[in-house]
Parts: structure tokens; C-alpha cells; sequence
């Protein structure tokens, strides 16, 4: 819905409300007109049901006015004597049109001196849940949000199973597009999985102002520019979906590359603007390397520093995989084994390589070989290893799975560009060379109608040779740059999918350690209450929140209990 068409729907809920409630105004001693003008016909309502004005701003915050709506349906005609649950139950499941019943229907009286307090415990505590519910879903919607890392692609920077605080006010908090929505869940409902929003209606894009702009290597959190999947973790029933901006899967990554940068990606290093990006000291980049040794790898030959408790993404062949023949086609190139199969064969698997599947697939001293997710330090330290007989970093080969899908560029995910990153006003040449790198973002992410037909190009019926952006885009990129799903595939990301700054991770633990014991048992207390940006070795400020913690909830004892004496 556009702008215009939002007001046409807000002066008909005026309509609406006038007409439903015209004779409760005048029962309370207002003016019938009072209750037409709108935002004013809320503040008199404010004070008709005893309540607080400052609550109409809340009726205006998209999520948060749909908890605040039933509210002040029910404190109205509980005003005009209507407390049974029933009646309750009407106004919410009318979606508040009860309301005209008791106002034409119906010879009740105003309640003026109607106390606020609820008349049972039961009743205090939906109260106090409700307004709970009410702050929460405010602060997560627009200022905070808890989110979880699930995957490595920043590892060392960001584990997985860290829990992070998400600033939305730093870049500026987005107004939610999608305006009915269950609060505090993402795209689907616990524990049912379905979608816990409707499509329609739509706000237009709207963000507030932020307190600063994206730097380079700044951590981002955004949404998924690429998701089609029916829920954030996927279905896996291969069915696509549209999913509203604001409902696409929630990534992090770090933004190596910003609006109007030219980015080039050489053996995995990002170079910007010619120079080499120079990553803040807690970023730590890691590659596969094949490390080959001098004997059979077993886990008396497994070098003994990188068993760690950190360590992840190392290639893995599933036992399933041996004998599907799908599989094993998939990793060879005209009855030889290709590079991507040799490198899958490598496995985390100490001494479990099948003998039997690397014969079949021409492979020799695979047990002599391992694809294993190293930094540099650490590559260092494993060429000192007396078994070690190479350590060689994987080099992909050319992918047309690379942005921007053309294969005659022969780009890989270790080697491409260079790459304009596009700018808000900037404009750039179209043609049949450049338009697979803007297509998606003239089309998709900026709501034009575009036609290619031959060389020539037309927008919004118009045939163009150039283009100017209406937004900043960005290059978010993993650390972990072998084991990461990022803009190399999928390209921009448009300013209106970022979400927030990631700016203190509160918990961590091992999110794949096999118990519940043993997660509690890798819980890493030195991680608790660090920030995320920064440079230098993490400072846990754990102890001055528990502090801060037990102060409030001792201040909060000895106040309920000196309440309770009086």
C-alpha cells in the first residue's frame, strides 16, 4: 500500500470510530464532533476511560498497535458497565465493532469514577502481562533485539551459540512493513511453524533517523536479500515463497565493502578501492587448507593444537552419500574425480574415510589427507608440525553460482571483480554487459518494471542507457571465507534489508554440544556481556551487570515488602 492509500484506510477507521462511538461521548459529557477529529477523538477517549493520553502514541507504533487496540477496546466498555468475560470476548472477536452494539443498542450509563485497578488478582496479572508483553514487543520492534548466531561465517569474531543484543537505533530502526504480525516472532509461530504474519496489508519502506552510517567492516545484521524459504530455518520441501522485507531470514555478516566502494576479491582477500582491506584485530580470517601428512590421519596423527573446542566447517561426506550414485556424479567430471569431489573426500572424520568410495571414484591417499578451517597463525604453526608434509590453501575453481551468474567472467568465491558497490544517487551505464549486476536491484529492490529484450533495455516502458540508484548498497561478506553463504552469491544488500549493529553478545555456549549437560557445560563465561565491535581482546563486563542484576532485584524485595507492611 502507498502513502496515499494508508491515509484513505486512517480516515476510514476515523469514519468508523465516529460512527461506533459518537453516543458514548456524548454519555460522558463530551461533544458527538469530538469523537470525528482525528487523533483528538483519542486523547478525549484517553480521558472518557480514565487512561493515560500519552497511550495514543502507542496506537500509532505499527506491532504495538495491534496489543493496544484490544486494550482499549476493552477498557471502553468496561467505562460504560460492560465487565463480563463475554462481553470482553465479544469486543475482541468483533475486532471491536461490539462497540456499536453497545452504542446503539443499548441504554447504558457512563462510569466516571471507575477505579483502573482490576477487581480480581486474575485480572491484575493479564494486566500486568499484557503491558508486559507491550514493552517488550516496543523495545524488540525498535530499539533491541536478541539474536541468535547460528552458523560459522564469522567465526572467531562470532561463535556459534552466541546471543547478541542487535542496536536497531544505531542505523536507524525500521519501521515494520508487514503491519499484522504475531510480536516478537519472526516468520513463523512457535511450535506450529506457520507463518506468523499476513502478506497484505504493507506499509511503505520507513526507517527513523540512525545515530551513525555503516563502516567498512562493520558487523551488520540484516535480512536476506536471496530468501524465498517458507520459514526462517527452511522447510526443505523445495517450494518457494514471497516473503515481505521484514520477514526474510535474519543474517549477520561483516560489511567489507560499502556504498561506492570498488571491491575485488583476490585468493580470498578483499581488496577496496585498489588497497587491501585491513580487517580489525578480533577478525579472524580462516581458509580450508589440505593438509597433507606423512602417515595415515588417525587421531594419534591428527595434530593435537586444532582439536578445539571452537573448531567447525570442516568438509564432511555423510556415510549415506557412499553408495548414492547421484552423488558420486555430482563430484566427478567425465568419469574423473573433479576438484570440488576431491575436496569433499577430505573429511573432519579422523581415520573414517570409506576406502571403498574413494577406490570407486579413482582417489588415492585420501587416509594421508584433510581439508581442515584455519587462520593464518595457525597455518604457521600446523607447517611446523613434524608430520606435516603440506599445508595448501583450497583455490576454488570458477563458479557460475558467483554473482552475477555470467560465465564468461570466471569468477570463483576466491577470485572476482572488480565490483561497483552502488550508491544512493550515483548513476551507472546499461548495457548487455553491466545489467546482470544491476538487474535485481532496477527490478526487485527498487520496484521497476524491467524488460531486456536483445540489447535493449527498457524501464517502466521507458528504454534506458543508464540508471540512478535510490538507495545504498552493501558487500556483506563471512570471516570464515570457505564456509559461508554470502554476497558472493547472492550480490547487494539493499540499506532497507538492514536490520541493526550487533553490539554485545549477553550469553554463549557449545549450540552443538550433544546434551543439555554438556551445553551448560561449555558455557563460555569469559564471552558473557562482551561488546562485539572494537578492537584489542574482548572485555567481559559480566560481573558489573550481575551486579547490576542483584542490585534490582534486592531493591525490588525490600520495596514489595515494605508495601506489604503498610
Amino acid at each position: 500500500m502507498t502513502y496515499t492509500q494508508w491515509f484513505i484506510f486512517f480516515l476510514a477507521v476515523q469514519v468508523l470510530h465516529f460512527l461506533g462511538t459518537w453516543k458514548l461521548y456524548v454519555k460522558a459529557g463530551r461533544k458527538a464532533w469530538e469523537a470525528a477529529i482525528p487523533i483528538y477523538n483519542g486523547i478525549v477517549l484517553m480521558q472518557i476511560i480514565n487512561r493515560p493520553k500519552w497511550w495514543i502514541i502507542l496506537l500509532f507504533i505499527p506491532i504495538v498497535n495491534l496489543l493496544m487496540f484490544p486494550v482499549i477496546w476493552i477498557e471502553t466498555i468496561r467505562t460504560f458497565g460492560f465487565y463480563k468475560k463475554l462481553d470482553s470476548f465479544l469486543v475482541i472477536v468483533t475486532l471491536g465493532f461490539y462497540i456499536f452494539y453497545i452504542n446503539y443498542a443499548t441504554d447504558t450509563a457512563y462510569n466516571k469514577g471507575r477505579s483502573s485497578k482490576p477487581r480480581s488478582e486474575l485480572g491484575e496479572w493479564v494486566s500486568s502481562i499484557t503491558f508486559a508483553i507491550i514493552a517488550a514487543t516496543l523495545v524488540h520492534t525498535y530499539f533491541m533485539q536478541p539474536f541468535t548466531i547460528p552458523t560459522s561465517s564469522l567465526e572467531k569474531s562470532l561463535l556459534v551459540g552466541d546471543y547478541l543484543f542487535v542496536s536497531k537505533f544505531h542505523y536507524g530502526a525500521r519501521v515494520p512493513s508487514t503491519v499484522i504480525a504475531a510480536p516478537m516472532v519472526h516468520d513463523s509461530l512457535p511450535f506450529t511453524g506457520t507463518a506468523s504474519y499476513l502478506k497484505k496489508p504493507q506499509l511503505p519502506y520507513t526507517r527513523l533517523p540512525g545515530l551513525q552510517k555503516i563502516k567498512n567492516n562493520d558487523i551488520v545484521c540484516f535480512n536476506w536479500p536471496a530468501d524465498s524459504l517458507a520459514t526462517m530455518w527452511g522447510d526443505h520441501s523445495g517450494k518457494f515463497t514471497y516473503k515481505p522485507v521484514d520477514k526474510k531470514t535474519n543474517y549477520v555478516k561483516r560489511a567489507v565493502g560499502i556504498a561506492g566502494d570498488s571491491l575485488e576479491l583476490k585468493d580470498g582477500y578483499v581488496y577496496i578501492n585498489g588497497k587491501k582491506n585491513e580487517l580489525p584485530y578480533r577478525a579472524k580470517i580462516q581458509f580450508y587448507y589440505t593438509f597433507e601428512c606423512k602417515e595415515p590421519i588417525s587421531q594419534s596423527t591428527y595434530p593435537k593444537f586444532l582439536l578445539d573446542k571452537e573448531r567447525t566447517g570442516v568438509y564432511k561426506i555423510l556415510s549415506e552419500y557412499w553408495n548414492n550414485d547421484r552423488v558420486q556424479d555430482s563430484i566427478k567430471v567425465n568419469g574423473n574425480l573433479s576438484k570440488i569431489g576431491e575436496d569433499s573426500l577430505y573429511t573432519e572424520v579422523v581415520g573414517g574415510i570409506n576406502q571403498n568410495f574413494a577406490r570407486k571414484l579413482k582417489m588415492i591417499n585420501v587416509e594421508n589427507k584433510i581439508n581442515i578451517n584455519l587462520t593464518e597463525e595457525e597455518v604457521s604453526r600446523l607447517e611446523k608440525y613434524p608430520l606435516t608434509v603440506s599445508v595448501k590453501k583450497v583455490n576454488h575453481a570458477p563458479d557460475i553460482a558467483v554473482f552475477p551468474h555470467v560465465e564468461k567472467l570466471k569468477w570463483s568465491q576466491d577470485n572476482f571483480g572488480p565490483i561497483y558497490i552502488p550508491k544512493k544517487g550515483a548513476t551507472v551505464k546499461l548495457d548487455s554487459e553491466s545489467i546482470p549486476f544491476y538487474e535485481q536491484i532496477i527490478k526487485n529492490y527498487e520496484n521497476n518494471d524491467l524488460v531486456i529484450n536483445g540489447n535493449n533495455i527498457f524501464i517502466n516502458g521507458q528504454k534506458a542507457d543508464s540508471y540512478t540508484f535510490k538507495q545504498d548498497y552493501y558487500w556483506l561478506m563471512g570471516d570464515n571465507r570457505h564456509n559461508s553463504l554470502d554476497a558472493r552469491y547472492w550480490g547487494f544488500v539493499p540499506f532497507d534489508h538492514v536490520l541493526g549493529k550487533p553490539v554485545m553478545i549477553w550469553f554463549s555456549w557449545d549450540a552443538n554440544a550433544p546434551s543439555f549437560t554438556a551445553k551448560i557445560k561449555s558455557i563460555r563465561w569469559d564471552r558473557m556481556f562482551t561488546t562485539v565491535h572494537g578492537d584489542g581482546e574482548p572485555v567481559s563486563y559480566r560481573y558489573f551487570v550481575l551486579a547490576l542484576i542483584g542490585l534490582y532485584i534486592g531493591y525490588s524485595f525490600y520495596k514489595g515488602k515494605k508495601k506489604s507492611k503498610k
